[in-house]
């Protein structure tokens, strides 16, 4: 966020030069909810429809969420384990307050989203992170896991795919690892937000499909183009749904109703026919994006499997530019070639500071000048 700040200081600056700023810093798609989302939230508005709803959410919204799962990934969810929240984030929250005890420990990679964290941290849990390595995928293994449980441990959060790293899991490994957690009577909690933006069929899979223990999180927010609509939801067991349906009716009475509706029209065939179109444009950034970051020297060790991320080693940057870490190199960057990044520090401890998270959620023109500007700096 400092970053950001910084960012858009300068983009004032520099608004009306030949090199406004390009920004590659923030997560969020360029594309918006496509029209017939927009036109379900006029109409929700024109007919009245924007009173309370269930603290879970809509039936016909959380059925439709369900006949989804049934149409993409082949796995049955019940409807009464899916609630609809107010976003990812508030998923997070209500998960994080139903299962966490003070004292208790998660595990989680290195590096990892910051703000999952910080979910722990907010319902008194202590965040554990694992360093992982480009041979891992940056993701936690089963042998990491088993060697890092303690008598303190509640469960792992996982991120597949992941952010900042865009690579996800195997589900070979992801089964061993719930079966590690369950062996021990824990909780497997994975963020499933970009998982409709796979581009690797072998990874492009829900958790929900190893059992109904898992708790898996989802999001209006990337997929379906809806960041400021502020929708999620999360699906858990049966036995912990009236738990979490108590802690949202007291924290957030329900989520928005007039996104509720708007989302119902996500799941018509023209719109699930867009988003795979901008799922293929998303694949195209990235296989533009991440060959010419190798080209500069700004090495992405892993090839992204989706969302919409480059996690790319800095080091060689920092020598060139004789600086310390990716901070300095995001800063260089910056204010020499009017290029938006994020610095690695936010997302773990081990190893983040020599890397760069770049965004490939702008568009491919955005793209491209970023490349172009980059070149210049490190020629």
């Amino acid at each position: 966020m400092e970053v950001a700040k910084a960012a858009s200081a300068l983009a004032l600056k520099v608004a009306q030069t030949e090199s406004p700023m390009v920004f590659l810093n923030i997560g969020e798609p360029d594309f918006t909810a496509p029209m017939l989302v927009q036109e379900a939230a006029c109409k929700a508005i024109r007919d009245g429809l924007t009173h309370y709803t269930q603290a879970v959410g809509t039936s016909a919204l959380r059925e439709c969420i369900s006949d989804w799962y049934w149409q993409r990934f082949n796995v049955k969810v019940a409807a009464s384990r899916i609630m609809v929240t107010a976003g990812a984030s508030a998923a997070l929250q209500l998960a994080c307050l139903a299962l966490i005890e003070s004292g208790d420990e998660i595990l989680m990679p290195d590096p990892s989203y910051p703000c999952n964290r910080h979910f722990v941290s907010a319902a008194d849990g202590t965040a554990v992170l694992i360093p992982t390595t480009a041979t891992e995928r940056f993701q936690l293994s089963a042998d990491k896991v088993q060697a890092a449980w303690s008598d303190r441990t509640r469960g792992v959060l996982l991120a597949s795919p992941s952010n900042p790293t865009g690579t996800s899991i195997h589900p070979d490994e992801l089964r061993r690892i719930h079966a590690v957690v369950s062996n021990r009577g824990g909780i497997t909690l994975v963020d499933e937000i970009y998982l409709s933006l796979s581009y690797d069929a072998q990874f492009g899979q829900t958790a929900l499909a190893l059992d109904e223990d898992v708790i898996s999180i989802n999001s209006f927010s990337k997929y379906f183009s809806m960041t400021g609509w502020r929708l999620g939801w999360m699906v858990v067991p049966e036995r912990i749904v009236p738990v979490i349906e108590r802690l949202a009716q007291n924290l957030f009475i329900c989520p928005s109703t007039i996104s509720q509706y708007a989302a119902l029209a996500c799941f018509e065939a023209d719109s699930l026919a867009e988003y795979e179109r901008r799922r293929a444009e998303f694949q195209a950034r990235r296989d533009y994006f991440i060959p010419a970051l190798n080209a500069l020297g700004l090495r992405v060790p892993v090839m992204p499997d989706g969302a919409f991320y480059a996690w790319a080693d800095c080091s060689a940057a920092c020598n060139k530019l004789k600086v310390k870490d990716s901070w300095d190199v995001a800063f260089e960057i910056m204010q020499r070639a009017h290029v938006a990044v994020t610095p690695g520090r936010d997302f773990g401890s081990a190893n983040a500071r020599n890397f760069l998270r770049f965004s490939t959620a702008s568009s491919m023109p955005q793209l491209k000048v970023a490349i172009e500007r980059l070149k210049v700096l490190f020629s």
